[in-house]
């Protein structure tokens, strides 16, 4: 007979009755030392990193438009505090297609506390001083009455024009209109350009649409961040509304076990039945509607979202992926209604033994700080490092000139050859850039800051999970309940898994890590080949997305459970994640009988909580109720708060129904390892509850030629 430990034939040798064991083991070792130290010393170059990254980041560079001399628009405590507006002396130069190439207008940009209201030439106003007087606030320094045009003009101290503009993500756009078919800019389709020129209107189209295009992304983020700012006080009401619900929920789970999941799986099917009533209403309500039949092929991106839902073709694919979700939960339901019986034994268990550790009900709080703690120093590393760049500045002329578009130094440009050689060119910001050797490792920095944050926050997942698994397996290996568990089951296994298994912690979320950056890397590789790949590339790509994918979720489910035999065994990574997966090989059965109907089942709760944040978001949010109207915010979007406050819910929700799928995880391995192991005898009683036992073993006996559950598994094993 082979030694305790060793393993033969298909799926290992199953646990041996020890009379000595009692639940996780206290004395034990450190594991994965090696890890560890690779770990500890990852996390010194993420802070050094993080350090380098502050001390040559400016968030300001993505906050403020930057004028002319590098300067930013609105900082405050500066002399531009209060002028937050980005001025173009020449809009018009903005149709270069170097604007598109170098992110900056040829032209003087200047900071302004209010965009231009009216027509005015610099001709006109040099006649008169009140005129002048407000033209002057468009002007450089140092500009005075007594200076005439052509001096002024020459060096560039003031536009030749002004035209009526407004403020575009705090920048001065000429307000363009239309009227009975022609373009207009304030009330007039013709202007004077300055130079006794007349200019129709149009001419300023391809210098407005070349600037809006750089910054399109920008307007959509600062909306975006407009909204948040509007809004954030009821987004965290509704998050606070779904961590009561989930708290509540799991509160009456706790003691209303197998009503509970009846009525979540009757609410889920409801919810989703509302869910396609609604999407059919407003289907119905958009026929006949002027464009409401237009598909979204032909509509195309559009930044507007709100656009997308005055389609009929939108709500039609809500209804249907709705009405698939629905059919699906159905069919599961009806196929699986004997397996619900037994899962909610189960759950009921996992109720019982949260009642004895209720503090694990809390742990998901921890989980929330440390993760938020990950995603800031992250998020801010992230910022601090793609603004890292150093200004560059360019030559930019109104003639032909040799050093055109040449890299200068604003500090000594007046004095320098190319000013001499090019008399009227001026030397102005173009954009954020730098070739020195820190910028040259910016994009492997960015690498390493992604990669860290993937390390760090599976770490603190798997952390979760391997001090839940060793508090419930503290519950399920104490034969007396709850006098032979430990005072502070939660404590203690927190203490141990940090004491002893922080390298197995860190090995286990590598190894994930690795694959979700992989993973990340082929939808960037996908993204940027996405216009030179050929069908062959777009196949393989798919196929690659596909198997990665896969292997995340392996990985995840032989993590998970392999945290689970290192809190109760206290062994290295790689050896608990062999034993975990021949027992769960052999009760594969039982895995695809209990544990994942269970799992479906904790899913339909989250799926729940969910829909009915998402519910009351949706109808606050977008004005749907009149007793609402007056209260809600004003958005550009209102799309925004209501997914913001799906996903948090969904988030908070999962965070606390972790607990229970933990719990019914670790539960589900020691029933396994119990009944390996102990026999109901006197002499071998099993731990397992007296219900639980009856109910699973009623089961089992009902599989056709069965004799008992060992054999009926080594059998079909």
């Amino acid at each position: 007979m082979p030694e305790d430990g060793e393993y033969f034939g298909k799926h290992g040798e199953p646990r041996k009755y020890d009379p000595t064991f009692k639940g996780p083991i206290h004395n034990r070792g450190c594991t994965d030392i090696v890890c560890c130290i690779l770990f500890i010393i990852a996390i010194l170059g993420y802070i050094a990193v993080g350090i380098l990254a502050w001390s040559q980041g400016d968030p300001r560079k993505v906050i403020y438009p930057t004028d002319s001399r590098g300067q930013f628009c609105g900082q405050a405590g500066t002399p531009l505090e209060k002028k937050r507006l980005l001025f173009y002396f020449n809009i018009m130069k903005c149709a270069s297609p170097m604007v598109l190439l170098e992110f900056q207008c040829p032209t003087t940009q200047m900071c302004v506390e209010k965009c231009p209201e009216k027509f005015m030439t610099l001709l006109k106003a040099h006649t008169n001083k009140n005129d002048f007087e407000y033209y002057k606030q468009f002007c450089k320094e140092g500009v005075t009455s007594s200076m005439n045009i052509p001096e002024i003009l020459k060096l560039g101290l003031c536009p030749a024009m002004l035209t009526p503009s407004k403020p575009f993500t705090r920048r001065c756009f000429p307000a363009l209109g239309q009227k009975g078919g022609t373009i207009t800019v304030g009330n007039v389709s013709h202007f004077d350009d300055g130079s006794g020129k007349i200019r129709d209107a149009k001419d300023l189209v391809d210098g407005v649409k070349n600037a809006t295009v750089v910054i399109e992304a920008r307007q959509v983020v600062m909306k975006i961040f407009e909204d948040y700012t509007q809004s954030w006080y009821w987004i965290l009401l509704g998050l606070v509304i779904a961590m009561i619900t989930s708290l509540l929920f799991i509160i009456l789970l706790r003691f209303l076990a197998g009503i509970m999941v009846w009525i979540m799986i009757v609410l889920v099917i409801a919810v989703i039945g509302y869910g396609i009533f609604h999407c059919y209403m407003e289907y119905a309500a958009l026929k006949g509607e002027p464009g409401a039949d237009v598909t979204l092929q032909e509509l195309g991106w559009q930044t507007d979202f709100t656009v997308y839902l005055q389609i009929r073709q939108t709500w039609l694919a809500f209804m249907i992926i709705l009405a698939i979700l629905e059919v699906i939960i159905i069919l599961l339901l009806i196929f699986l209604r004997k397996r619900i019986l037994i899962a909610i034994a189960l759950i009921k268990e996992a109720s019982r033994a949260i009642g004895h550790v209720m503090s694990s009900l809390f742990y998901p709080l921890f989980t929330f700080v440390l993760l938020a703690m990950v995603i800031a120093y992250w998020a801010v590393t992230a910022v601090f490092l793609s603004t890292s760049n150093e200004p560059i500045y360019k030559v930019f002329n109104e003639t032909d000139c040799e050093h055109s578009r040449k890299t200068c130094e604003p500090a000594n440009f007046t004095t320098s050859p190319m000013k001499y050689d090019c008399p009227d060119s001026e030397c102005l910001f173009a954009f954020y850039g730098g070739e020195t050797v820190y910028h040259k490792y910016l994009i492997g920095l960015q690498f390493y800051n992604v990669f860290l944050f993937l390390w760090c926050a599976n770490f603190v997942i798997a952390l979760g999970q391997m001090t839940l698994a060793g508090a419930f397996a503290s519950y399920y290996w104490a034969f007396v309940k709850p006098d032979d568990m430990p005072a502070m089951p939660v404590f203690s296994a927190l203490g141990r898994s940090l004491r002893y298994h922080t390298g197995t912690l860190a090995f286990g979320s590598l190894i994930l890590s690795i694959v979700q950056l992989i993973r990340v890397l082929l939808e960037y590789l996908d993204h940027k080949l996405k216009g030179a790949q050929n069908k062959c590339a777009k196949f393989m790509f798919c196929c690659l997305k596909c198997c990665f994918w896969c292997l995340e979720k392996f990985i995840k489910f032989l993590n998970r459970n392999a945290f689970i035999m290192v809190a109760i065994y206290g062994k290295n990574f790689c050896t608990s994640a062999r034993d975990a997966f021949f027992l769960l090989m052999r009760n594969m059965i039982r895995v695809a009988v209990l544990d994942k109907v269970t799992d479906f089942l904790l899913f339909l709760g989250k799926l729940l909580i969910v829909g009915l944040v998402g519910v009351f978001a949706f109808f606050f949010f977008s004005g749907r109720v009149k007793a609402f109207e007056d209260t809600a915010p004003h958005l550009n979007y209102y799309w925004v708060p209501i997914l913001t406050v799906i996903v948090g819910s969904y988030l908070i929700a999962n965070g606390f129904f972790s607990v229970y799928a933990m719990c019914v995880d670790t539960l589900f391995l020691c029933f396994c390892e119990d009944l390996e192991r102990n026999d109901g005898s006197a002499e071998r009683p099993y731990y397992m509850s007296s219900t639980l036992h009856e109910i699973l073993w009623k089961k089992e006996a009902e599989e056709p030629s069965s004799p008992s559950a060992k054999q009926q598994d080594n059998e079909d094993i």
